[in-house]
């Protein structure tokens, strides 16, 4: 059931029970007692109606709070993630190696192999 049908649901509801109040009046007027008026066929598909429409509002209610629970579950992710990122330390200076840094040790390797041989 979409989301978008609850509107249409709710107000069909209301109608069918505007719809019901009219026949009990009508038929209370007649003089019927509440046994036959409870037997009467219009009320009984009203009443089938109603609780047609309960069980359709209470599927979206629970897509509702489906949708509500993965929404929620995505943003905690999304937290955890930026959290984590904070937490984990930036590269700093020392970390970074740079050209000055690897022509000194390619150098150095290079005078010990000399000296090695003589």
């Amino acid at each position: 059931m979409s989301l978008k049908r609850k509107i249409y649901v709710e107000n069909q509801k209301n109608v069918v029970e505007g719809k019901i109040a009219v026949r009990l009046a009508f038929l209370k007027e007649k003089g019927l007692d509440s046994a036959v008026i409870q037997k009467d066929v219009l009320i009984r598909k009203m009443k089938a109606e109603i609780r047609q429409a309960n069980y359709r509002l209470a599927s979206i209610a629970a897509q509702e709070k489906l949708n509500a629970d993965k929404a929620r579950v995505k943003a905690e992710k999304l937290a955890a993630k930026k959290s984590a990122r904070e937490a984990t330390p930036a590269k700093t200076a020392k970390n970074v190696r740079g050209k000055k840094g690897s022509k000194e040790k390619k150098g150095g390797g290079k005078k010990s192999k000399a000296t090695g041989k003589k």
